[in-house]
């Protein structure tokens, strides 16, 4: 039984051991709804409705993924923490806490999801067109929830472990089998939308049986057992309360996401739905390297932090921003030197490479500003900072993101200013956040 220590050699190598595969992990993942994506964009109908039913589904999926991330994500850190601090015993109630939570959830989320799913499409901005895709992929999808919630929110703890390479195959795995399957289900067993569907399901269920036998092998110093699944009241709620910030975020991301669609089915119909389905997707593919690195470095922040190492962390904080600011510029560029490119992947239908190259450049209006949102966000989480980590959670999307998405466009902007409401949010929330972590928890250290 081996565990990484985390404060020893140098800080930025020891960052980038575990960011470049938790990135590589982060793209495989990514690959379970953005190859779905693709192959629906260039179905035989060209319409464009398949996209937009399931950009219809965002929210739900954001949904379920919030609750991953405050059962899942909530303990990590504080898993992390306590093996910086070699408390074993605790970090291994964290752990089978934070899995019974996953496993309760997943039973609710399926069973609300059936009995609700059509009212909630329809609100979610539907239109009768559109709505048979959505239904079509949702009924699928949901049979899947307890995989989804046990590979997104158990693999962190893969990787708190100093086990970053398993917890990338973790991901790469079930994503190879929805890469393989995709095709297969869609174009040569014609099943379309239930094709994808289908993919993504098998493929996360793979992805969470791999994770679970690792989780529970010899070679975990800390091994998850059905002896300690069991829920904490103390234990919950010091997880709940760090798990809050990412809850937050993907909560506010299922409601952002809907005031979205229902605008832009008022201002441009199915069509700019579609359209921001596309953009969000290469919003993803560009985040991923960022992500990445925030996600690889908390368990090192973490470490050090239990362990007193703060000079580490400051240096880790630092390595974080100035790698971030780099390469989300990069990544602006790019964005607005080749618009079509990224948008010609997903969708060959004229009319929405051409509406949709423009409006990816004002969303990608002020990207590097993302960068300090990432940097700050996942400092704050990795040192148990909650309260700062839910305000900017909120702040950035409920508080600047969803007034701004209905007001811009009845203030003459049209369409154009539910996707200008993005930029906006990032400049805003991304220099607040930054700043702020500067002056309180960095000051401290």
């Amino acid at each position: 039984m081996t565990t990484t220590d985390f404060s020893k050699g140098a800080v930025w190598k020891r960052i980038l051991a575990q960011a470049i595969p938790y990135t590589i992990a982060q793209l495989v993942h990514l690959l379970y709804n953005i190859v779905d994506r693709i192959y629906l964009g260039h179905m035989d109908d060209g319409s464009g409705l398949a996209l937009t039913g399931v950009g219809l589904i965002f929210p739900i999926v954001s949904f379920i993924a919030a609750f991953a991330a405050l059962f899942g994500n909530g303990g990590v850190p504080l898993f992390s923490i306590e093996l910086g601090a070699k408390n074993h015993e605790k970090a291994k109630n964290i752990m089978g806490n934070s899995f019974a939570l996953l496993l309760l959830s997943s039973v609710i989320l399926t069973a609300l999801g059936y009995v609700f799913s059509k009212p909630i499409i329809f609100a979610f901005g539907a239109s009768e067109n559109s709505y048979v895709y959505a239904d079509e992929y949702l009924k699928i999808y949901l049979a899947g929830t307890v995989f989804s919630m046990i590979s997104t929110g158990m693999n962190g703890y893969i990787n708190a472990q100093g086990f970053a390479k398993i917890g990338m195959l973790s991901v790469i795995i079930g994503a190879l089998v929805n890469i393989i399957l995709d095709p297969i289900f869609i174009f040569t067993l014609d099943m379309g939308v239930s094709g994808a569907a289908l993919a993504t399901v098998i493929s996360q269920a793979v992805s969470a049986i791999w994770i679970l036998a690792f989780l529970f092998g010899k070679k975990m110093s800390v091994r998850l057992t059905f002896a300690i699944v069991r829920i904490s009241k103390k234990v919950t709620k010091e997880i709940c309360k760090l798990g809050a910030s990412n809850f937050i975020m993907n909560g506010t991301n299922c409601f952002v996401q809907v005031i979205c669609n229902t605008t832009l089915q008022i201002y441009g119909g199915d069509m700019y739905i579609g359209i921001m389905t596309v953009v969000g997707s290469i919003r993803e593919i560009f985040s991923l390297v960022v992500n990445g690195l925030m996600g690889g470095s908390q368990p090192v922040i973490s470490y050090n932090y239990g362990a007193k190492e703060f000079a580490r962390v400051k240096e880790a904080i630092r390595f974080n921003t100035v790698v971030g600011l780099a390469y989300t510029a990069l990544a602006w560029i790019l964005a607005f030197a080749i618009p079509s490119f990224w948008f010609g992947l997903f969708t060959d239908d004229a009319s929405l490479l051409t509406e949709g190259a423009k409006m990816l450049k004002i969303y990608f209006f002020g990207f590097v500003f993302m960068s300090l949102q990432f940097s700050g966000q996942s400092t704050f989480l990795a040192l148990g900072d909650s309260k700062h980590a839910v305000f900017f959670s909120l702040l950035r999307k409920a508080i600047i993101v969803v007034p701004l998405t209905v007001l811009l466009p009845m203030a003459g902007f049209g369409v154009s200013g539910v996707f200008l409401a993005e930029p906006v949010s990032n400049v805003i929330g991304g220099v607040a956040c930054y700043v702020t972590m500067r002056r309180t928890v960095y000051k401290k250290l």
